[in-house]
């Protein structure tokens, strides 16, 4: 692979100032946490919050599920008291608090030794195969379910469950406690032999399909087969069904306190994960207040000390659209860094997994192995999370696009095409990460207020009425729409409309996918052309920095994530990234800032070209950000 890529990338004069439709989500305690997790119990409420304080945690995770676990789904009075205090000794040190419950899921404990469980008492509340068979589970079905207990997933259009779930939401909001973490509420299609059923078709929830669409789920559906547009239908329905029970959770938590947080727990994120389990990301972000993401990317390995660089720059990928969906509410991120792997110092892989979420602007939350409270080292912890502290502004203000390529999501091409979409996707947002373009993750949301001059459409097959107007429009302000693989927009032939039907975003996926190593950008020559950019910042360095452009308070920044090095399973340390330069277009007057991870701010010299100011980075390690502040 080369060493050097140099590309101009859109700025002009108007770098300093906002942008138009530039607006975000008004930000909140979410957006600056740095998380720690604990288990709750009567008594220790003093010992968490002393400990979270110790350790520069701000948001504390309290483990203290009520309704997923059937006795206190029927009792909650001691577990609530429990939540009360550590909600009064946060708000007293000056913290953050919020609690933990089970979306879907309910566990009876001693299931076998009672005569009252969930699916005993219950069994009409349960999720079912197409064939009948109830998702119940005992231990060993998943490694938090012991044995003897009792695991069941019920379906979300069980009537008396779903009004008694929302009075234990409206208790628990009553507390005082500042957030409601809930952990994965999803359809029953991911412990095994249940990866392929698409779930549920208990009597419930069919009776809701029928009544909304007219269709017979247990007859009249091709289960698994897209090409079958009941199937389509049912798969929307499913996804919906999960939003809306969301939605419910929100607007019933603050009912009664109209300041808590609502945040779901999730661990698919782009991908077909997401489609299965009926929980999208991109669904939910705007029905809720932030998403924690237990995000494993697909095929890539969720350890931190396991992973390629390819690994990486997926990884990359999810955490920048996740950005993108969440438009300004924070994106927390609940990732593993080290699992007992006696080749890979597990500081190192700690101080990866912080830099490569950091530097996407989302929210670091450290956890030993596959558990959620704890940390693997806490001295390594609470240096990162001191740093964090001190350095927040830069990372987790606003970042708001000034000249860049836009790359389009298409929910429902992904939906229904998944493989094809995310491959195309995530290949050319790589491509523009390591050529070191600016770029921005376009939505149907967002679409409207999209001010770049570019537009790129990854294989995205399916568009509705409104997409293919706003599209139109695009093309209608002479801005450059690149279409790759199927065209789905309906526009006519146009200079400024640029389609390739063999999509370079597949074909660079599938070449970093048989050899990263050998791998350029320069390959996709003529798609890097057909990106009509305007000079204005130009990044020039090593493609195996993953680079993000954006202005922060309205200054502009260079964010960049080093995977130079990296060995999965055998190297955590990155090889240092020399020669690095920036140059700022447009101005001659301005002081840049260059802060490496875990370093200290230190000022870079510009020199004066013809270009504009260019600027020398030092070496770049784990990774940095450089920034230019204007001089009067």
């Amino acid at each position: 692979m080369k060493r050097n890529s140099t590309l101009a990338i859109c700025l002009l004069a108007v770098i300093l100032r906002p942008a138009a439709g530039s607006e975000v989500a008004e930000q909140n305690w979410t957006n600056y946490v740095r998380i720690g997790a604990y288990g709750l119990q009567a008594g220790n409420a003093d010992r968490i919050v002393r400990d979270a304080q110790d350790s520069s945690v701000f948001g504390i995770e309290v483990d203290n599920d009520i309704p997923g676990r059937y006795e206190s789904f029927l009792n909650p009075e001691e577990k609530l008291k429990a939540i009360r205090a550590v909600a009064q000794k946060a708000h007293a040190a000056g913290n953050r608090a919020f609690v933990y419950i089970a979306g879907t899921e309910c566990i009876t404990a001693n299931a076998d030794k009672t005569a009252h469980t969930l699916a005993k008492d219950h069994p009409d509340w349960l999720q079912r195969k197409v064939t009948g068979e109830p998702a119940v589970f005992g231990g060993g079905a998943a490694f938090w379910i012991r044995k003897g207990d009792e695991d069941v997933w019920v379906t979300p259009f069980a009537p008396e469950w779903r009004k008694a779930y929302m009075e234990r939401v409206r208790q628990i909001a009553a507390t005082g406690i500042d957030g409601i973490y809930v952990d994965i509420p999803y359809w029953m299609t991911h412990f095994d032999g249940w990866e392929d059923t698409w779930a549920s078709f208990d009597d419930y929830t069919v009776a809701a399909f029928k009544k909304q669409t007219g269709l017979d789920a247990k007859k009249d559906l091709k289960i698994g087969d897209f090409s079958d547009p009941n199937f389509r239908t049912w798969v929307d329905f499913r996804i919906q069904a999960i939003t809306d029970f969301m939605r419910e959770i929100d607007q019933n938590a603050k009912s009664v306190n109209p300041q808590i947080k609502t945040i779901p727990e999730i661990y698919p994120g782009i991908e077909e994960e997401a489609v299965r389990v009926g929980a999208d990301v991109y669904s939910l972000y705007p029905v809720v207040d932030a998403i924690a993401h237990e995000y494993e990317f697909g095929e890539g390995d969720h350890m931190a000390s396991s992973r390629t660089p390819l690994d990486w720059f997926s990884y990359q990928v999810g955490m920048y659209s996740f950005r993108a969906f969440a438009e300004g509410k924070a994106t927390w991120i609940l990732n593993y860094s080290w699992d007992g792997d006696k080749n890979v110092d597990l500081r190192q892989s700690m101080m990866n997994l912080a830099m490569s979420e950091v530097m996407a602007g989302a929210n670091f939350w450290d956890a030993p192995g596959h558990s959620m409270a704890g940390s693997n080292d806490p001295a390594t912890r609470k240096r990162i999370f001191a740093w964090m502290k001190a350095h927040e502004k830069t990372f987790y203000s606003p970042r708001i696009p000034i000249a860049p390529i836009g790359v389009y999501f298409s929910p429902a091409t992904r939906n229904h095409y998944a493989k094809e979409f995310v491959a195309s996707y995530r290949g050319i947002l790589i491509l523009l990460m390591q050529k070191h373009l600016e770029f921005q993750v376009v939505t149907p949301r967002t679409l409207p207020d999209f001010r770049g001059n570019t537009l790129v459409l990854p294989d995205a097959r399916i568009l509705s009425d409104d997409e293919r107007a706003q599209l139109r429009a695009y093309v209608g302000s002479k801005k450059v729409l690149v279409i790759t693989g199927e065209d789905a927009t309906g526009l006519e032939q146009a200079a400024n409309v640029i389609e390739f039907r063999r999509c370079p975003g597949k074909d660079y996926n599938a070449s970093l996918q048989k050899d990263f190593a050998s791998t350029s950008p320069d390959q996709e020559h003529d798609f890097l052309e057909s990106l009509k950019g305007e000079a204005a910042v130009e990044v020039s360095g090593s493609p195996l920095l993953a680079t993000s452009i954006s202005r922060v308070g309205g200054q502009p920044h260079v964010f960049f994530a080093n995977f130079a090095g990296l060995i999965g399973g055998r190297n955590p340390i990155q090889t240092a990234q020399s020669g690095v330069q920036v140059t700022i277009s447009g101005s001659s007057k301005g002081s840049g800032f260059f802060l490496p991870f875990l370093g200290e701010v230190h000022p870079v010299q510009g020199t004066v070209g013809a270009q504009g100011v260019t600027y020398q980075l030092p070496a770049i390690d784990k990774g940095a950000v450089f920034w230019v502040e204007a001089r009067n």
